[in-house]
């Protein structure tokens, strides 16, 4: 694709609060290390892709700052603690504010995803204004947003986000594109969605954790491995 001036963002709430909807599987002490090691395979494979400005995380978790400096990728420390929606609202802002030509969002709990997924959504990058979306794999969720320029669309995360944001770049004169990526659409919320994940036996620290803390066939043995 052509140069472009596109950054992707990554909320990352405070871990010793993420992942409450697996604590049937994953005690409340390693839910943090299971957030950062999904994180940081995001992180990782988004700073191997050449198309994209930078990095912006978005988070107050002093260990995910911590990863997030490891890769130069920029911390936005100072957003409001409004949840999903009002931070990426935030960074849109900002992004727009200093000239940025559009924002990629991308959470940080698809541990699946790869550089050549990154390219192929920015590949179906349009002119301003344009908006894409990939659905998480029941068509409810959002689990990336091209938007450009980064204010477009106004985003508005949750459960069933999918649908409403169609309609939001409809409202706005805007086609939406919708780009689906089996491995992006698989984000990791319940027990379900960790016994997908570890069917794919992925190279990945997320898989590693799992494994080492016997947490891949939903049974949880103790801490081997830490964040």
């Amino acid at each position: 694709m052509p140069k472009t001036d596109i950054w992707a963002v990554i909320p990352v709430k405070d871990t010793s609060k993420a992942k409450g909807r697996l604590a049937n599987l994953v005690p409340k002490h390693l839910r943090p290390g299971l957030s950062l090691a999904m994180f940081e395979d995001v992180l990782d494979e988004i700073s191997k892709t050449k198309d994209l400005s930078g990095i912006v995380v978005v988070t107050i978790d002093s260990a995910a700052s911590s990863i997030a400096k490891q890769y130069d990728a920029r911390i936005f420390s100072d957003e409001p603690r409004g949840g999903h929606t009002a931070v990426i609202a935030a960074a849109a802002r900002r992004l727009q504010n200093e000239g940025c030509e559009g924002m990629l969002q991308i959470p940080g709990d698809i541990p699946l995803i790869t550089k050549n997924e990154v390219s192929l959504i920015l590949s179906n990058y349009q002119p301003a204004p344009s908006f894409a979306i990939v659905p998480s794999h029941d068509d409810r969720g959002s689990n990336a947003i091209l938007v450009s320029p980064p204010c477009a669309v106004p985003l508005t995360f949750g459960e069933n986000s999918f649908v409403p944001h169609l309609s939001a770049a409809k409202k706005n004169n805007i086609n939406p594109q919708v780009i689906r990526i089996p491995r992006i659409a698989r984000d990791i919320d319940c027990a379900e969605d960790v016994r997908i994940f570890s069917s794919y036996q992925s190279a990945t620290r997320t898989q590693a954790f799992l494994e080492c803390n016997g947490l891949g066939n939903g049974n949880p043995k103790g801490t081997k491995i830490k964040y």
